[in-house]
């Protein structure tokens, strides 16, 4: 295994490749490829790999990419692309498209505010915007967290219990232009950890012509959704076994679908995503070195979202806080319901969203102090609290 000083787009770039390549003694892989601020560099450097079986083609488009990995996955071949913000909003048709038929294609959407007004900053808005997609979603807070996380997500896609496509997020500058020490994985050590070929059950194949995407009626459907509901469910299972056979294979073992710090014994626990997690993580050792109980919630899979794993982190918690840097118009931060409801069982903790770090706002110590202090002296939850910072 290299350890090498990269950027978050090359490590995203390398580690697509690698399990592109691992593939390559079944169907192989593809991919479509249209570059957009702050991921361009990924495509970049995925169309200068020379595959063994499989390429990156060049389209006109979001939508069009997205096209190319679909076709590529019915045709039984590892798929896998890269997005952001617009890019990701012109892709959705083709998004649900390839959820509703089941696909375990690889996306690596890198968090841009959605434009107008134009912003290339950071906010969580462009992916969320697909959370009703049939997909997983994994949010990471590091480079190493980033290739650790894409290498899972082939796993879990591609698993028979799950067969949906998966989302791998990280945030636009923050993770994907800075450099870190990472360690990546050789490509043997990728070939043992997907040693089970991609297999699309329901691939075409020339000798059993079948249509795709056909009209279906209420009855039909209402059984497709139920279908992907149960797979949704399988995920958590699914993970923890990923989890065990890259420990196997890697020699570590990557965070699940949350990860907690000093939660058993925490009054005050705070919620978090992304690179907002590595900085919370600093701020919550410090109050905890001055006696104050408090605790930190990283949370990494969003879609199937883990309510029974938040409800078991937080046994003694009186108050909860949701770092959200998305936004749901009249609504407030996309991750705070979903804690909320999470957490119906327990009326007697208080859960607080904070809306912060918005357009790529710098969410700095300071500024999660201030959150806490606000937490701790709430008697009851609130609004959603808009936490402006400094630009």
């Amino acid at each position: 295994m290299a350890r090498k000083l990269v950027t978050g787009n090359f490590a995203a770039g390398y580690t697509l490749a690698a399990a592109g390549e691992a593939n390559r003694q079944a169907r192989g892989c593809a991919g479509g490829a249209y570059p957009i601020t702050p991921q361009s560099e990924i495509i970049e450097y995925l169309r200068g790999v020379q595959f063994t079986k499989g390429r990156i083609v060049p389209v006109e488009s979001e939508h069009s990419a997205m096209a190319v990995c679909i076709g590529a996955s019915l045709g039984g071949a590892r798929a896998f692309t890269a997005s952001s913000s617009n890019g990701l909003a012109y892709m959705t048709e083709n998004v649900f498209a390839a959820g509703f038929y089941r696909l375990p294609i690889v996306m690596i959407a890198v968090n841009r505010t959605l434009g107008p007004p134009w912003n290339i900053w950071v906010d969580q808005g462009d992916s969320l915007m697909l959370r009703d997609a049939a997909w997983l979603q994994f949010y990471t807070d590091s480079h190493q967290d980033l290739v650790d996380t894409i290498l899972l997500s082939f796993r879990v896609a591609e698993d028979p219990r799950v067969l949906l496509p998966a989302m791998v997020a990280m945030d636009g500058f923050v993770t994907s232009h800075t450099q870190m020490v990472v360690n990546l994985p050789e490509q043997e050590q990728v070939d043992a950890f997907l040693e089970t070929c991609c297999n699309v059950p329901h691939r075409l194949n020339v000798d059993k012509p079948t249509t795709v995407g056909g009209l279906t009626w209420p009855r039909e459907t209402e059984h497709h959704r139920r279908e992907i509901q149960q797979a949704m469910e399988n995920v958590p299972d699914v993970l923890e076994e990923a989890r065990d056979e890259f420990e196997a294979v890697f020699g570590r073992r990557p965070d699940g679908a949350i990860a907690t710090e000093h939660t058993q014994d925490a009054e005050t626990v705070l919620v978090a995503c992304n690179t907002m997690a590595r900085t919370l993580r600093g701020v919550v050792e410090k109050r905890r070195s001055a006696g104050e109980k408090i605790g930190m919630i990283k949370s990494k899979l969003f879609r199937p979202f883990p309510r029974q794993a938040f409800c078991d982190a937080v046994p003694n918690a009186r108050r909860v806080g949701v770092l959200d840097r998305n936004h749901s118009p009249g609504s407030g931060g996309i991750f705070w319901p979903e804690i909320v409801t999470s957490l119906r069982d327990r009326p007697d903790i208080i859960v607080q969203d904070y809306l912060v770090g918005l357009g790529g706002g710098d969410v700095t110590p300071e500024v999660l102090d201030e959150i806490v202090d606000d937490l701790l002296r709430r008697e009851r939850s609130g609004e959603p609290a808009w936490k402006e910072v400094a630009a």
